[in-house]
């Protein structure tokens, strides 16, 4: 699956939720607490297909999956970048010490594993908006 597919199909994922918890009555601060891992992998199977595998993509206690992507991630399904003989696909702006980049055969991705950013809910609450294509609208280049 491409990342603009990916990109688009979770959007959809993520507006029906919130959307959802809206019509729920939910504020701000309930809806980012909605989308905590444990709840999440109960009420949201579908949100994510490491859920099935009860299995985080980050190694973080309280795991928030709002964002479920990072702001400061960059990728083209086209390329970046060519380095050396590989094509760098996807990027971290920030150059977070906690990610690092994946190199796979002749393509270079983003590995993003090993870094909390958007995962803790004081970030996600800074950058709080309740479309998530909006938080992430510097992701596509």
């Amino acid at each position: 699956m491409s990342y603009k597919i990916w990109f688009e199909t979770h959007d959809i994922k993520h507006a029906n939720i919130v959307k959802k918890l809206i019509d729920q009555g939910y504020d701000k601060e309930k809806i980012v607490e909605y989308f905590y891992y444990e709840n999440m992998l109960i009420n949201e199977n579908n949100f994510c297909p490491l859920y099935a595998k009860n299995k985080k993509c980050h190694d973080i206690e309280k795991l928030n999956c709002y964002m479920c992507a990072c702001p400061n991630f960059r990728f083209n399904d086209e390329g970046i970048d060519t380095i050396e003989d590989k094509v760098r696909y996807s990027l971290c702006v920030i150059d977070s010490p906690d990610g690092k980049a994946g190199v796979y055969g002749n393509k270079i991705h983003q590995n993003c594993t090993g870094c909390s950013v958007p995962h803790a809910k004081e970030y996600i609450l800074e950058h709080f908006s309740l479309e998530w294509k909006k938080m992430m609208k510097a992701c596509q280049i």
